[in-house]
């Protein structure tokens, strides 16, 4: 029997444990760096209020430029999982070693702009005082850190990339503990304070950096490659990687771009749009989680050249993400009236909040079906429509935001419109480009 054409390939059975066995995983590691900064809130915080508002904006700043650099884990997982696919393991390790040392090569710039640039941002950003000078200590001893937080998502690129998502749960598990207590040591025994803090922080961030440079050298020496790395190969994936970062600069205007509206609508709104905005980030995980999962599946299978299974695998994590906001926005939907209590007794935020989850509620589908086909291609290197949508889908945005802010609308109804704009304005508008995406064949481009 002669055999089946390979873009015809039957789709791999078992696909949704393939994706929760790569999803649930990718959710653990996820929450890792949210949590190492939660922990450094909680150990500081007993030092008083500036050291905590200090470490606060501190970390405001280094989230934000982790954040726009999330492209080395998200370049390096589709390239890698492409390469697998087509049974090409040594290139896929090859391309690995090389995303970790752009991440270097970033990391050590980046370490070294900040050195020059702290006390400015810092101001730019309001501080002063005490404040300014305890979140410019947490700043100073974190940029040793900043290499070794790079090379950890480069690092975790790569496994996902190879199928492996167990691993990086691990490493980060350890790292959180490890974290919590160097640091209550460094901050109380030795009496660093906030410095102390950011010590050990960034010597976890250097241990975990570790960890994964042992797993990629040892790959590379199984497959005798060179450590050195492929100046042109770093070339390929900064192209890719810029128009990531520009999709991911997107999306970080438009959430800035809806705190400074919620900002101008005093300070009752402001505080129950940290609590939404909280709510969404923490179900934004278990998205990601599914997109991360849809990253490696479908880059893999592209490079096999199985479009069936590409189509299969689409379809079914689209049920999934769909499924998933359909919940979480009943169970939302359900909580609205009470959960402001969680966080204050002042019953203008909660009546601001209230009015704030239900679009969010309302919402959660539209952000399930975004997050996950995201993912999708993103696995599909389809990183140039993702950053050129992700401008018009801003374009698009800001005007829905000047309305909302020139409609005299107040109070918690003046919030409940900038959550609909947010909502069923930003986040419709994404899922309608990427939806049209997905119809077509443009992005299943198959092979390494």
């Amino acid at each position: 029997m002669p055999a089946e054409p390979t873009g015809l390939a039957a789709p791999r059975r078992g696909s949704n444990a393939q994706i929760l066995r790569l999803a649930v995983p990718a959710f653990g590691a996820l929450i890792a760096e949210p949590l190492f900064l939660i922990a450094d809130s909680a150990i500081v915080g007993h030092l008083g209020v500036n050291q905590l508002a200090g470490v606060g904006l501190a970390a405001t700043l280094l989230q934000t430029a982790v954040g726009l650099l999330v492209f080395l884990a998200y370049s390096t997982t589709p390239a890698v999982a492409r390469l697998i696919g087509a049974g090409r393991h040594r290139d896929a390790i090859a391309v690995g070693r090389d995303g970790m040392w752009l991440a270097l090569v970033l990391g050590l710039a980046l370490a070294v702009v900040g050195i020059f640039s702290i006390e400015p941002l810092l101001t730019a950003m309001g501080a002063q005082g005490q404040v300014l000078a305890e979140a410019g200590s947490y700043l100073r001893f974190s940029l040793p850190g900043i290499p070794a937080m790079l090379l950890v998502l480069a690092a975790t690129g790569v496994l996902r990339g190879l199928q492996d998502t167990r691993t990086p749960l691990y490493v980060a598990a350890a790292g959180f503990a490890l974290n919590a207590g160097l640091n209550w040591l460094l901050v109380y025994p030795v009496g660093w304070g906030v410095a102390g803090s950011a010590i050990g922080t960034s010597i976890v961030q250097w241990l975990m950096a570790a960890v994964y440079l042992v797993i990629v050298v040892r790959a590379a020496r199984r497959e005798k490659l060179s450590l050195a790395p492929q100046w042109k190969a770093v070339l390929n994936l900064t192209s890719v990687g810029g128009w990531l970062l520009l999709r991911t600069l997107s999306l970080r205007i438009a959430i800035l771009a809806t705190v400074l509206l919620a900002t101008s609508q005093g300070p009752a709104n402001l505080a129950a749009h940290q609590i939404a905005m909280t709510v969404f980030n923490l179900l934004a995980f278990a998205l990601d989680a599914l997109a991360i999962a849809a990253q490696a599946l479908i880059g893999k299978e592209l490079g096999a050249g199985n479009l069936v299974a590409v189509r299969t695998l689409t379809r079914k994590m689209l049920l999934w993400g769909l499924g998933f906001g359909v919940l979480t926005g009943a169970l939302v939907f359900l909580a609205a009236p009470w959960v402001g209590w969680i966080f204050t007794a002042d019953r203008g935020v909660h009546a601001a909040l209230s009015a704030a989850l239900l679009a969010l509620a309302l919402g959660q589908p539209i952000a399930g079906f975004v997050f996950v086909l995201d993912g999708v291609l993103i696995g599909a290197g389809d990183a140039r429509y993702l950053a050129l949508v992700g401008v018009l889908c801003l374009a698009g945005y800001l005007p829905l935001l000047f309305w909302v802010e020139s409609s005299g609308v107040e109070g918690p109804a003046a919030l409940a419109w900038l959550w609909a704009a947010f909502a069923g304005g930003y986040l419709l508008a994404r899922a309608v480009s990427l939806g049209l995406r997905a119809r077509t064949d443009a992005w299943q481009r198959t092979g390494a």
